[in-house]
């Protein structure tokens, strides 16, 4: 399904904040942002791993979808023509932006899809992942977050990382605080290293 919008002013001319949707910034003293652009019931329970992702030191934002039943593309717009403006002067001020996604229709109900044009980092996040037992990889096919104008990619070094994570992970992660520290622990050590 096509998104319904193409850009957040489209959107917002036609969604409420506050009822339709929330928008949730934490600017840090930090060169990481952690980024969920699908939030609540667009791609269900990003929001959370990224908050738990960023911690009280990383730079976070989330837009949440708010009300139940509506259809995914009703809120959603694609990571490369996503330019809601308080996510856009939060990924300016950061070096690195790393975004988290849901995603359906996969084989491996568990399998993290990294993207992003910060090969580097990509690379060590996929080892990281798969130390810790998450299995993961990059597929420049399926989701690549290549697209320059990837909310990913618009920090101040132009390169960033996306994760899309399948709905069955996403659930898991939200209803067991355990391995969601594990997963988060994972991310963190690949940015810290």
């Amino acid at each position: 399904m096509a998104d319904r919008y193409a850009n957040f002013a489209a959107l917002s001319q036609h969604e409420r904040e506050n009822f339709d949707y929330l928008i949730e910034v934490a600017a840090r003293d930090s060169r990481v942002a952690v980024i969920a652009p699908h939030g609540g019931f667009i791609e269900p329970n990003t929001t959370p791993i990224a908050r738990r992702i960023a911690g009280n030191d990383l730079s976070f934002y989330s837009f949440t979808g708010l009300r139940p039943g509506r259809p995914h593309a009703h809120l959603h717009i694609t990571s490369h023509r996503f330019d809601e403006p308080r996510c856009l002067d939060l990924v300016a001020r950061s070096d690195i932006v790393i975004t988290v996604h849901g995603m359906v229709g996969i084989d491996d109900p568990w399998l993290v899809y990294l993207g992003g044009l910060q090969t580097r980092l990509r690379e060590r996040l996929r080892k990281s992942l798969t130390e810790a037992g998450f299995a993961a990889r990059f597929d420049a096919q399926r989701y690549p977050g290549t697209h320059p104008s990837n909310i990913c990619n618009r920090g101040r070094s132009g390169r960033g990382v996306q994760l899309e994570l399948p709905r069955h992970l996403r659930d898991r992660l939200a209803a067991d605080s355990g391995l969601l520290g594990a997963f988060s622990a994972a991310i963190r050590a690949a940015i810290d290293g």
